[in-house]
């Protein structure tokens, strides 16, 4: 309770999008910057006052966890920009003696749905490196490490997420090897993301009777992801803008139907979609959205392209 006090959702309802986007980065910063058992002593108090304390510490523990990812995705972004040829690279390896190891698997993951490439990221830290690698469909990750085993101190990891440590003087030679199997098992359409739609909708469908349905569906997750929806011919309502850290607010019209629509990274679609007349094709998920000490039917965009262009 003093955890949800904290995060500002208190008296809304707990779902599995509060519990994984608002409670659980709370619970887990504390363990990627240092030590977890603050969360774990949390989780198992009966004292209220000390319980309230100690939902705080995490709450400002998960901010500076945020402060450290933002910092890390930037000077990460930077490297990419400076370092890598996405005309030719099928890999991204990063390197750098700054890093915090506890956030450098959430960057990973990023720069992957950025560029949708397998993406290692390693912090060094004296004589050792210690990496979080992320992959994509279609790229088994922990098989094509055993292929570089040769310049890692150890690994270990699945198809889609890995861990590895390594000498810092070998990094060089590991990444040219790395990326020779991402050339050998990869093909230019391999990196082209995917996007599966679970069905067309005209905005005139959804209503609070769709969302009772789709709550029926929950739990949502890795294994139960949200139906993704798609509407064509979408007009723009009114002027998108930018909130937070590039994210895109803006309103849809079509048949006399409105939604809000909330994009995460998608920022720098605000300028082009403030063209006067511009029809889009949007894929989106339902969602309901706690605002105001109101419940407001959202739609979270998944992608979007111009209606005119095929």
């Amino acid at each position: 309770k003093s955890l949800i006090f904290v995060s500002g959702i208190l008296g809304q309802q707990i779902g599995t999008g509060q519990v994984v986007f608002i409670l659980a980065p709370r619970i887990n910063a504390v363990g990627r910057l240092g030590d977890a058992e603050l969360a774990i002593r949390l989780l198992t108090t009966k004292d209220e006052t000390k319980a309230s304390e100690m939902a705080k510490l995490l709450d400002q523990d998960n901010r500076r966890r945020r402060d450290i990812d933002e910092s890390t995705l930037k000077e990460a972004l930077e490297m990419v920009e400076r370092n890598v040829d996405l005309n030719k690279d099928k890999a991204i390896v990063l390197a750098s003696c700054g890093w915090h190891p506890g956030v450098i698997g959430i960057v990973a993951s990023r720069l992957v749905e950025r560029f949708h490439r397998p993406t290692i990221m390693i912090a060094i830290d004296g004589e050792e490196g210690k990496g979080s690698a992320r992959s994509i469909p279609g790229f088994h990750l922990y098989e094509a490490l055993k292929e570089c085993d040769q310049y890692l101190i150890r690994y270990g990891g699945h198809k889609y997420a890995a861990g590895l440590s390594i000498s810092p003087k070998d990094i060089n030679t590991f990444r040219e090897k790395f990326k020779k199997v991402t050339d050998q098992r990869l093909t230019d359409d391999d990196l082209l993301p995917r996007l599966f739609i679970d069905a067309e909708l005209e905005l005139t469908q959804i209503d609070t009777n769709l969302i009772k349905l789709l709550d029926l569906f929950a739990p949502f997750g890795p294994q139960n992801s949200r139906p993704i929806f798609q509407t064509r011919n979408l007009s723009v309502w009114g002027g998108p803008y930018v909130v937070g850290n590039n994210h895109l607010r803006l309103r849809v019209k079509k048949d006399n139907a409105v939604f809000d629509c909330i994009g995460f990274g998608f920022g720098d679609m605000a300028k082009p979609l403030s063209t006067k007349g511009i029809k889009l094709d949007l894929a989106y998920v339902v969602e309901t959205n706690y605002w105001n000490d109101t419940y407001k039917i959202q739609l979270r965009i998944k992608d979007l392209k111009n209606s005119a262009i095929d």
